[in-house]
């Protein structure tokens, strides 16, 4: 079973095209979406769109549950953004997804863990960054989960860990979105230093699962002059360079 993993999104449509015809191209049995899909000051609709329509496996992260409980005097702008340019078959569509799922028996599915939309899984916010998460960390977010193959996203950081049990954990890293600022639980940045577009691939040999992470150039100056014409300089320089500042 070979499979493409994406995730984070982040209403980047160009980004997401790039990596669908990279996927086409290099063939797979299916495509798993790991959430974040659409908050952000980009193509939330149009991305929101293109996924109902696709056939892949989506689940949703963190940011489709805030754009759902937005409020003007609680919610942030991305998802204020997303909730402004949805229809009601689009909030129709992201009330019927889940944080995680078992995708097969020995597959499953999280935006953030297996217990949380918004816990970090292989990292741990620490002096202002994301540190590589201990292995007693990950043990505990693993929550008893004992799945071969266990798919995260949430991070934006592409990564593979296998366990001393060898299951095989996947961030495939961010499509639409390589820097940010994030207050939860504790203030950090992440920056990956590069416009380019991330997802991964795994495939299983016998019962081992192995994976590789890909990195695509799209046309991110358009992407980031959007971001600018809606007032997110921040969304700019992060989707120009991959840096905050």
């Amino acid at each position: 079973m070979r499979l493409a993993l994406v995730s984070d999104i982040h209403g980047n449509l160009p980004a997401l095209e790039a990596i669908a015809a990279d996927i086409r191209r290099r063939g797979v049995d299916a495509v798993l979406c790991l959430g974040d899909n659409l908050s952000g000051p980009l193509l939330p609709r149009d991305t929101a769109q293109w996924l109902m329509a696709s056939g892949w496996t989506v689940l949703a992260g963190n940011h489709e549950r805030q754009i759902l409980e937005w409020t003007p005097e609680l919610g942030g702008a991305s998802d204020g953004h997303a909730r402004a340019e949805l229809g009601a078959a689009e909030l129709d569509w992201l009330r019927a997804l889940q944080p995680a799922q078992q995708w097969a028996p020995d597959v499953f599915l999280c935006h953030g863990t297996p217990r949380s939309d918004c816990e970090h899984f292989l990292e741990t916010p620490h002096d202002g960054r994301l540190r590589l998460a201990t292995a007693a960390e990950i043990a505990e977010r693993l929550d008893g989960q004992a799945s071969a193959l266990v798919a995260c996203g949430h991070s934006h950081l592409p990564r593979l860990l296998r366990t001393p049990a060898g299951q095989l954990l996947v961030n495939p890293g961010s499509v639409g979105l390589q820097a940010y600022v994030d207050d939860e639980p504790e203030r950090y940045v992440v920056e990956r230093g590069t416009p380019d577009a991330n997802y991964a691939i795994v495939e299983r040999t016998g019962n081992t699962w192995h994976g590789s992470l890909n990195a695509l150039p799209y046309d991110h100056r358009a992407m980031a002059a959007l971001a600018r014409r809606n007032g997110r300089p921040e969304w700019e320089r992060a989707l120009l360079t991959g840096y905050i500042g």
